[in-house]
């Protein structure tokens, strides 16, 4: 076949219903009111990064710091007027995850209800995919 003579044909359509893309991170309000609380200090930050990075003993730990801007690959993620940002390394890690923030009398933390993971070390702080 000659590169002049490319066919396509066009395969029947079902009438099976079409499954929404999960958001790539999606944020609790009680996360959403824990960011605009630490912006709160921080006016001249733009966003919350979140990210993974290796660790051990399980293989991969989430990364939060503030950011200015988005990063050239970073994918951005606004709710309810909150600015996040996903690191290229960690979209495909985080698809379909939310973030939520538990407080108690000692302490409070982002925790990521993630529906990717596959297991976790025994301290929780670690996962692998």
């Amino acid at each position: 076949m000659s590169a002049s003579s490319v066919r396509a044909t066009v395969g029947g359509v079902s009438k099976r219903k079409l499954q929404p893309t999960p958001a790539a991170l999606t944020l609790t309000p009680s996360a959403v009111n824990k960011i605009k609380q630490l912006f709160k200090d921080k006016p001249e930050q733009g966003g919350l990064k979140v990210g993974v990075r290796t660790r051990d003993p399980n293989g991969l730990s989430y990364t939060l710091e503030y950011t200015k801007t988005k990063g050239d690959s970073d994918e951005e993620v606004v709710q309810d007027w909150v600015r996040g940002f996903i690191k290229e390394k960690a979209q495909l890690t985080l698809l379909g995850t939310e973030m939520d923030c538990v407080d108690d009398k000692l302490s409070s933390e982002f925790v990521f209800n993630n529906p990717n993971i596959k297991g976790t070390c025994g301290c929780g702080e670690s996962f692998n995919i």
